[in-house]
Parts: structure tokens; C-alpha cells; sequence
């Protein structure tokens, strides 16, 4: 029997979208005030699935403290309060979209969680806008 397990996390971070190959005039074109500079910043709701079977010893797919302490570490500790474009490695040469955050978690879980679980990453930047990457 298979089931998905969820924890829920919150970071706040900055970030700007633009291709650096581009003049200002065309990321504003692709990417509107979302490419502003000086930056701006979002709430970013972060929910993480597990998928596998239930241990039979413990009646738990995993323990949940584990799953937390892995989430502050990678993801919290990583990039709440920072400026994605200068202050995370994972974001010198790549675009600070929600759909590369939502990768980027995915990778960092998947290197610290047994391969037995599928992960899945449910990435909200705002109430209405979301991504969802479960690794393929």
C-alpha cells in the first residue's frame, strides 16, 4: 500500500527574472516588474510530498521530525531572508523562477532522502500562482 505524506514550510526571499544577456528593455518586455533591478520579494508556501509504503514496524512512511529538520536545512535555513540572485549558489547562472525554485528544492530533498520515496514539490510564489515538480 502506497500513500503520500505532506509537510508545509514558509521562506521569504528576493528575487529578480531577467536574462543577463538581455537590455533592460527586453527582460522588462519578457518578464514586466518581475525584472525590476532592485529586486522584489515574495511569501513562498512550500509543501512537500512523500510517496512510498508504509514501514510496518513504526506505522510511519517517515518520520516527520526528520522530514522538518530536512526541510529547515535545505530549504529554509538555505533561502529565507536572502536574495536568491546573490546570495544562493544554485542561482548564479540560473533564473530565480518559481519553476527553478521548485527544482532546485526537489534536488536538494532527493540528495538527503532515501530513494525509496517519491518527492513531490508544491511551490506556492503567490495564493494563485504555483508550480508543482515531482522530478520528472
Amino acid at each position: 500500500m502506497s500513500l503520500t505524506v505532506f509537510r508545509k514550510a514558509h521562506f521569504n526571499a528576493a528575487h529578480r527574472l531577467f536574462n543577463k544577456e538581455w537590455d533592460d528593455a527586453k527582460n522588462f518586455q519578457v518578464f514586466g516588474k518581475c525584472s525590476n533591478p532592485n529586486y522584489h520579494g515574495h511569501n513562498y508556501e512550500l509543501e512537500v510530498g512523500l510517496t512510498g509504503e508504509i514501514d510496518p514496524e513504526t506505522g510511519f512512511l517517515i518520520d516527520l521530525n526528520i522530514l522538518r529538520d530536512l526541510i529547515k536545512e535545505e530549504v529554509e535555513d538555505a533561502l529565507d531572508h536572502k536574495n536568491l540572485n546573490l546570495e544562493v549558489p544554485e542561482f548564479k547562472d540560473l533564473n530565480p523562477t518559481v519553476e527553478n525554485i521548485a527544482i532546485v528544492i526537489w534536488n536538494k530533498l532527493r540528495k538527503r532522502l532515501d530513494s525509496k520515496f517519491d518527492i513531490t514539490i508544491k511551490l506556492y510564489e503567490t495564493p494563485r500562482n504555483f508550480v508543482v515538480y515531482n522530478g520528472h
